[in-house]
Protein backbone atom coordinates (compact mmCIF):
# COMPACT_ATOMS: atom_id res chain seq x y z
CA UNK A 1 0.00 0.00 0.00
CA UNK A 2 2.78 2.34 0.63
CA UNK A 3 4.50 1.72 -2.23
CA UNK A 4 1.41 2.30 -4.44
CA UNK A 5 0.92 5.44 -3.21
CA UNK A 6 4.32 6.16 -3.51
CA UNK A 7 3.85 5.13 -7.02
CA UNK A 8 0.37 6.92 -7.45
CA UNK A 9 1.58 10.39 -5.96
CA UNK A 10 4.64 10.22 -8.50
CA UNK A 11 2.36 9.75 -11.27
CA UNK A 12 0.46 12.49 -10.27
CA UNK A 13 2.96 14.87 -10.03
CA UNK A 14 4.70 13.75 -13.34
CA UNK A 15 1.38 14.44 -15.20
CA UNK A 16 0.90 18.48 -13.24
CA UNK A 17 4.61 18.77 -14.70
CA UNK A 18 3.86 17.83 -18.38
CA UNK A 19 0.54 19.29 -18.43
CA UNK A 20 2.11 22.56 -16.96
CA UNK A 21 5.04 22.20 -19.38
CA UNK A 22 7.45 22.73 -17.13
CA UNK A 23 11.34 20.97 -17.45
CA UNK A 24 11.63 17.32 -16.72
CA UNK A 25 8.58 16.60 -15.89
CA UNK A 26 9.69 12.80 -15.54
CA UNK A 27 12.25 13.43 -12.94
CA UNK A 28 10.84 16.90 -10.90
CA UNK A 29 7.24 15.50 -11.13
CA UNK A 30 7.89 12.33 -9.07
CA UNK A 31 10.50 14.05 -7.00
CA UNK A 32 8.07 17.18 -6.12
CA UNK A 33 5.59 15.16 -5.43
CA UNK A 34 6.31 12.79 -3.19
CA UNK A 35 9.24 15.21 -1.10
CA UNK A 36 5.51 17.69 -0.63
CA UNK A 37 4.00 14.31 0.64
CA UNK A 38 7.25 13.13 2.64
CA UNK A 39 7.11 16.28 4.47
CA UNK A 40 3.49 16.15 5.05
CA UNK A 41 3.67 13.04 6.89
CA UNK A 42 2.71 10.81 4.17
CA UNK A 43 3.46 6.93 4.18
CA UNK A 44 5.64 6.73 1.06
CA UNK A 45 8.05 4.12 0.55
CA UNK A 46 10.66 3.57 -2.36
CA UNK A 47 10.80 1.01 -4.58
CA UNK A 48 13.49 -1.07 -3.79
CA UNK A 49 14.81 -3.34 -6.62
CA UNK A 50 13.02 -1.43 -9.30
CA UNK A 51 14.76 1.92 -8.67
CA UNK A 52 18.03 0.45 -8.53
CA UNK A 53 16.98 -1.67 -11.80
CA UNK A 54 16.52 1.67 -13.15
CA UNK A 55 19.81 3.21 -12.31
CA UNK A 56 20.92 0.31 -14.48
CA UNK A 57 19.78 1.94 -17.96
CA UNK A 58 21.71 5.53 -17.36
CA UNK A 59 24.35 3.03 -16.94
CA UNK A 60 24.07 1.96 -20.24
CA UNK A 61 23.51 5.45 -21.30
CA UNK A 62 26.69 6.54 -20.29
CA UNK A 63 28.59 3.39 -21.60
CA UNK A 64 27.47 3.86 -24.95
CA UNK A 65 28.94 7.38 -25.09
CA UNK A 66 32.33 5.98 -24.43
CA UNK A 67 34.01 5.23 -28.16
CA UNK A 68 37.36 5.63 -29.64
CA UNK A 69 36.60 9.35 -30.19
CA UNK A 70 36.52 9.39 -25.93
CA UNK A 71 39.44 7.95 -25.50
CA UNK A 72 41.07 10.86 -28.12
CA UNK A 73 39.87 13.42 -26.05
CA UNK A 74 41.08 11.94 -22.95
CA UNK A 75 44.83 14.05 -22.71
CA UNK A 76 42.68 17.44 -23.42
CA UNK A 77 40.72 16.20 -20.45
CA UNK A 78 44.07 15.60 -18.34
CA UNK A 79 44.33 19.03 -17.22
CA UNK A 80 40.62 19.42 -15.99
CA UNK A 81 40.80 16.28 -14.28
CA UNK A 82 43.50 17.16 -12.22
CA UNK A 83 41.83 19.85 -10.55
CA UNK A 84 39.53 17.30 -8.87
CA UNK A 85 41.93 15.86 -6.25
CA UNK A 86 42.14 19.84 -5.18
CA UNK A 87 38.46 20.33 -5.44
CA UNK A 88 37.89 17.39 -2.93
CA UNK A 89 40.39 18.19 -0.92
CA UNK A 90 39.32 21.88 -0.40
CA UNK A 91 35.45 20.69 -0.22
CA UNK A 92 37.06 18.52 2.94
CA UNK A 93 39.56 21.39 5.14
CA UNK A 94 36.05 23.31 5.05
CA UNK A 95 32.90 21.27 5.54
CA UNK A 96 34.38 18.86 8.54
CA UNK A 97 34.97 22.17 10.60
CA UNK A 98 31.71 23.93 9.20
CA UNK A 99 29.93 20.68 10.68
CA UNK A 100 31.86 20.34 13.63
CA UNK A 101 31.57 23.86 15.00
CA UNK A 102 28.84 25.54 13.40
CA UNK A 103 26.33 22.70 13.61
CA UNK A 104 27.74 20.88 16.38
CA UNK A 105 28.16 17.28 14.54
CA UNK A 106 30.55 14.37 16.07
CA UNK A 107 33.90 13.86 14.23
CA UNK A 108 32.77 11.08 12.42
CA UNK A 109 29.41 12.40 11.12
CA UNK A 110 31.12 15.89 10.31
CA UNK A 111 33.63 13.93 8.00
CA UNK A 112 31.23 11.73 5.97
CA UNK A 113 28.59 14.79 5.82
CA UNK A 114 31.65 16.71 4.16
CA UNK A 115 32.62 14.28 1.49
CA UNK A 116 30.99 14.78 -1.69
CA UNK A 117 30.70 11.11 -2.47
CA UNK A 118 27.63 8.80 -3.53
CA UNK A 119 24.68 8.78 -1.20
CA UNK A 120 24.94 5.25 -0.11
CA UNK A 121 28.36 5.02 -0.52
CA UNK A 122 28.85 7.73 2.38
CA UNK A 123 26.09 6.25 4.44
CA UNK A 124 27.93 2.84 4.81
CA UNK A 125 31.29 4.11 5.13
CA UNK A 126 29.87 6.51 7.76
CA UNK A 127 27.35 4.01 9.35
CA UNK A 128 30.48 1.23 9.70
CA UNK A 129 33.05 3.77 10.70
CA UNK A 130 30.39 4.73 13.55
CA UNK A 131 28.77 7.95 12.12
CA UNK A 132 24.60 8.93 12.55
CA UNK A 133 24.00 7.00 9.24
CA UNK A 134 20.11 9.23 9.86
CA UNK A 135 21.85 12.71 9.63
CA UNK A 136 24.20 11.30 6.85
CA UNK A 137 21.15 10.52 5.19
CA UNK A 138 19.19 13.59 5.42
CA UNK A 139 22.51 15.67 4.86
CA UNK A 140 23.24 14.24 1.42
CA UNK A 141 19.92 13.75 0.46
CA UNK A 142 19.69 17.77 0.56
CA UNK A 143 22.44 18.10 -1.48
CA UNK A 144 21.52 15.73 -4.01
CA UNK A 145 17.75 17.47 -3.95
CA UNK A 146 19.35 21.09 -3.77
CA UNK A 147 21.32 20.84 -6.77
CA UNK A 148 19.18 18.79 -8.88
CA UNK A 149 16.41 21.57 -8.31
CA UNK A 150 19.59 24.48 -8.91
CA UNK A 151 21.46 22.88 -11.57
CA UNK A 152 18.84 23.71 -14.80
CA UNK A 153 17.80 26.88 -13.17
CA UNK A 154 21.71 27.95 -13.80
CA UNK A 155 22.08 26.27 -16.86
CA UNK A 156 19.24 27.89 -18.68
CA UNK A 157 19.92 31.20 -17.08
CA UNK A 158 23.66 31.57 -16.64
CA UNK A 159 25.13 29.35 -19.35
CA UNK A 160 21.57 29.76 -21.99
CA UNK A 161 21.77 26.24 -22.35
CA UNK A 162 18.37 24.01 -23.85
CA UNK A 163 17.13 21.68 -21.51
CA UNK A 164 15.43 19.79 -24.85
CA UNK A 165 18.09 17.81 -26.02
CA UNK A 166 15.92 14.42 -26.81
CA UNK A 167 16.98 11.66 -24.38
CA UNK A 168 17.07 9.15 -26.60
CA UNK A 169 15.28 7.56 -29.76
CA UNK A 170 12.49 5.95 -29.40
CA UNK A 171 12.55 2.03 -29.19
CA UNK A 172 10.60 1.56 -32.35
CA UNK A 173 13.65 3.14 -34.39
CA UNK A 174 16.34 1.08 -32.40
CA UNK A 175 17.71 -2.22 -34.07
CA UNK A 176 16.13 -5.27 -32.12
CA UNK A 177 19.69 -6.80 -31.50
CA UNK A 178 21.12 -3.76 -29.89
CA UNK A 179 18.27 -3.15 -27.54
CA UNK A 180 18.88 -6.80 -26.54
CA UNK A 181 22.63 -6.48 -25.97
CA UNK A 182 21.73 -3.03 -23.78
CA UNK A 183 19.32 -5.16 -21.16
CA UNK A 184 22.01 -8.03 -21.34
CA UNK A 185 24.85 -4.82 -20.70
CA UNK A 186 22.67 -3.83 -17.62
CA UNK A 187 21.41 -7.44 -16.33
CA UNK A 188 25.27 -9.07 -16.45
CA UNK A 189 27.00 -5.85 -15.23
CA UNK A 190 24.93 -5.05 -12.17
CA UNK A 191 24.35 -8.02 -10.82
CA UNK A 192 28.26 -9.17 -11.78
CA UNK A 193 29.06 -5.92 -10.52
CA UNK A 194 27.52 -6.39 -6.97
CA UNK A 195 29.27 -10.22 -6.99
CA UNK A 196 32.79 -9.20 -7.30
CA UNK A 197 31.95 -5.98 -4.80
CA UNK A 198 32.45 -2.80 -7.42
CA UNK A 199 30.82 -0.43 -5.73
CA UNK A 200 28.00 1.49 -7.56
CA UNK A 201 27.46 -1.36 -8.90
CA UNK A 202 24.05 -0.70 -10.37
CA UNK A 203 26.00 2.05 -12.74
CA UNK A 204 29.75 1.52 -13.19
CA UNK A 205 28.57 -2.39 -14.00
CA UNK A 206 26.21 -1.62 -16.71
CA UNK A 207 28.33 1.05 -18.00
CA UNK A 208 31.53 -1.10 -18.52
CA UNK A 209 29.68 -3.69 -20.33
CA UNK A 210 28.39 -0.92 -22.73
CA UNK A 211 31.74 0.37 -23.25
CA UNK A 212 33.11 -2.52 -24.58
CA UNK A 213 30.36 -2.90 -26.50
CA UNK A 214 30.78 0.48 -27.70
CA UNK A 215 33.94 0.41 -28.22
CA UNK A 216 33.83 -3.04 -29.81
CA UNK A 217 31.15 -1.52 -32.40
CA UNK A 218 28.62 -3.83 -30.94
CA UNK A 219 26.19 -0.98 -30.62
CA UNK A 220 25.88 2.93 -31.51
CA UNK A 221 23.24 4.57 -29.74
CA UNK A 222 22.17 5.54 -26.48
CA UNK A 223 19.46 3.33 -24.37
CA UNK A 224 15.58 4.77 -25.90
CA UNK A 225 13.76 7.34 -24.65
CA UNK A 226 11.27 5.44 -22.80
CA UNK A 227 13.90 3.71 -20.65
CA UNK A 228 15.75 6.61 -20.25
CA UNK A 229 11.80 8.59 -18.54
CA UNK A 230 11.91 5.92 -16.68
CA UNK A 231 14.88 5.96 -15.25
CA UNK A 232 14.31 9.90 -14.62
CA UNK A 233 11.16 8.73 -13.11
CA UNK A 234 12.22 6.22 -10.57
CA UNK A 235 15.41 8.59 -9.35
CA UNK A 236 12.66 11.64 -8.43
CA UNK A 237 10.58 9.27 -6.60
CA UNK A 238 13.78 8.23 -4.45
CA UNK A 239 15.38 11.58 -3.87
CA UNK A 240 11.81 12.64 -2.44
CA UNK A 241 11.00 9.91 -0.39
CA UNK A 242 14.35 9.86 1.29
CA UNK A 243 12.80 12.52 3.42
CA UNK A 244 10.08 10.72 4.48
CA UNK A 245 10.03 10.62 8.55
CA UNK A 246 11.83 13.83 8.87
CA UNK A 247 10.98 15.49 12.10
CA UNK A 248 10.35 19.44 12.74
CA UNK A 249 14.00 18.77 15.18
CA UNK A 250 15.56 17.46 11.87
CA UNK A 251 14.75 19.97 10.07
CA UNK A 252 15.96 22.86 11.95
CA UNK A 253 19.10 20.92 12.86
CA UNK A 254 20.10 18.22 10.00
CA UNK A 255 18.09 19.24 6.61
CA UNK A 256 19.43 23.54 7.60
CA UNK A 257 22.79 21.98 7.73
CA UNK A 258 22.59 20.06 4.48
CA UNK A 259 21.19 23.80 2.55
CA UNK A 260 23.81 26.07 4.19
CA UNK A 261 26.15 23.60 3.39
CA UNK A 262 25.18 23.46 -0.54
CA UNK A 263 25.76 27.06 -0.71
CA UNK A 264 29.45 26.48 0.61
CA UNK A 265 29.68 23.94 -2.27
CA UNK A 266 28.35 26.05 -5.00
CA UNK A 267 30.25 28.62 -4.51
CA UNK A 268 33.59 25.99 -4.46
CA UNK A 269 32.15 24.77 -7.81
CA UNK A 270 31.39 28.07 -9.41
CA UNK A 271 34.89 28.84 -8.62
CA UNK A 272 36.15 25.45 -10.54
CA UNK A 273 34.09 25.87 -13.49
CA UNK A 274 35.03 29.49 -13.82
CA UNK A 275 39.04 28.10 -13.68
CA UNK A 276 38.01 25.64 -16.10
CA UNK A 277 36.65 28.08 -18.73
CA UNK A 278 38.67 30.54 -18.15
CA UNK A 279 41.58 28.35 -18.88
CA UNK A 280 39.85 26.78 -21.89
CA UNK A 281 39.90 23.11 -20.22
CA UNK A 282 36.53 22.63 -21.24
CA UNK A 283 33.23 24.20 -22.46
CA UNK A 284 31.06 26.51 -19.93
CA UNK A 285 28.14 23.77 -19.48
CA UNK A 286 30.08 20.74 -19.22
CA UNK A 287 32.15 22.52 -16.79
CA UNK A 288 29.61 23.54 -14.94
CA UNK A 289 27.99 19.76 -15.13
CA UNK A 290 31.69 18.17 -14.15
CA UNK A 291 32.38 20.24 -10.97
CA UNK A 292 28.25 20.27 -9.80
CA UNK A 293 28.53 17.69 -6.68
CA UNK A 294 25.31 15.97 -7.03
CA UNK A 295 24.55 12.17 -7.27
CA UNK A 296 26.41 10.65 -10.56
CA UNK A 297 22.87 9.30 -11.78
CA UNK A 298 21.37 12.69 -11.70
CA UNK A 299 24.34 14.72 -13.46
CA UNK A 300 23.89 12.12 -16.46
CA UNK A 301 20.07 13.09 -16.59
CA UNK A 302 20.68 16.29 -16.79
CA UNK A 303 24.22 15.99 -19.34
CA UNK A 304 21.50 13.77 -21.48
CA UNK A 305 18.84 16.63 -21.72
CA UNK A 306 21.45 19.80 -22.00
CA UNK A 307 23.02 18.02 -24.68
CA UNK A 308 26.55 18.14 -23.22
CA UNK A 309 29.61 16.08 -23.84
CA UNK A 310 28.72 12.90 -21.62
CA UNK A 311 32.11 11.69 -21.30
CA UNK A 312 33.54 14.61 -20.54
CA UNK A 313 30.86 15.09 -17.28
CA UNK A 314 30.79 11.44 -16.62
CA UNK A 315 34.49 10.90 -16.37
CA UNK A 316 34.91 13.92 -14.09
CA UNK A 317 32.37 12.19 -11.52
CA UNK A 318 33.61 9.18 -11.63
CA UNK A 319 37.28 10.51 -10.71
CA UNK A 320 35.47 12.22 -7.60
CA UNK A 321 33.62 9.55 -7.11
CA UNK A 322 36.89 7.01 -6.94
CA UNK A 323 38.85 9.26 -5.26
CA UNK A 324 36.40 9.93 -2.28
CA UNK A 325 35.61 6.20 -1.93
CA UNK A 326 38.82 5.25 -2.23
CA UNK A 327 40.22 7.95 0.41
CA UNK A 328 37.49 8.89 2.77
CA UNK A 329 37.84 5.95 5.02
CA UNK A 330 41.68 6.04 5.10
CA UNK A 331 41.76 10.11 5.33
CA UNK A 332 38.45 9.44 8.48
CA UNK A 333 41.12 7.07 10.19
CA UNK A 334 44.27 10.38 9.61
CA UNK A 335 42.10 12.98 11.03
CA UNK A 336 40.27 10.60 13.54
CA UNK A 337 43.72 9.72 15.08
CA UNK A 338 45.26 12.87 14.79
CA UNK A 339 42.41 14.45 16.52
CA UNK A 340 41.77 11.73 19.29
CA UNK A 341 42.28 13.36 22.95
CA UNK A 342 45.55 12.21 24.61
CA UNK A 343 45.95 11.16 27.89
Amino acid sequence: MQRSLTFGLAALGTLLFWAANLPLPFLFGPMSACLIAALAKAPLRGFGQVSVAARTILGVAVGASITPALFADLPKMAASIMLIPFFIILIALIGVPFFRRVWGFDDKTAFYAAMPGGLQDMIIFGTEAGADPRTLSLIHGTRVLIIVTLAPLFLTVFYGAELTNPVGEPARDLPVHELLLMVAAALVGWKGGEKVGLFGASILGPMILTAMLSLGDFIHSRPPREAVLVAQFFIGCGIGVQFTGVTWSELRRVVAAGVAYVAILAILAAAFTAIVTALGLGRPVEAFLAFAPGGQAEMTVLAIVSGADLGFVITHHLTRIVLVIIGAPIAANLILRWTKPRD
